[in-house]
């Protein structure tokens, strides 16, 4: 995705229909690892990227000139898997998957459902949802 776009989307298909086959078929892949997992998420665009709420932002996905943008939403995330992210390049916040790469699956499942945890866990703190 040409980060100068000026492209402005609405819904997550409209962001995966821009996209060039490459792309969209790892972010497609991880869309249905989400939904898999959590098929209650709601799926929005946010900061013109597709993300997914559960009890608070779950997740951001982002499609760059040669990787996808993994954005788990906490750093603690990135902290709790450091030894699992070793082979790939992160930040504060985000986790980059090549694509010239396979995407680490069993990895990204891990990550999300560590995510459910922390959002579902604050939201019984919160009084949100009882246990």
């Amino acid at each position: 995705m040409d980060k100068n776009s000026d492209l402005k989307f609405k819904t997550v298909d409209e962001y995966l229909d821009a996209l060039s086959d490459a792309h969209r078929s790892k972010l497609v892949e991880i869309r249905k690892i989400v939904k898999k997992i959590v098929p209650e998420a709601d799926e929005i665009i946010s900061y013109n990227m597709p993300a997914f709420k559960y009890y608070g932002l779950l997740l951001y996905l982002a499609a760059h000139k040669n990787h996808i943008g993994f954005y788990p939403g906490s750093t603690s995330s990135i902290l709790h898997f450091k030894n699992d992210l070793k082979a790939f390049h992160t930040s504060k916040g985000t986790i980059q998957f090549q694509l010239n790469e396979q995407l680490p699956i069993a990895l990204i499942k891990k990550i999300i459902q560590f995510r459910v945890k922390e959002n579902t866990d604050k939201a019984i703190a919160k009084g949100k949802i009882k246990k």
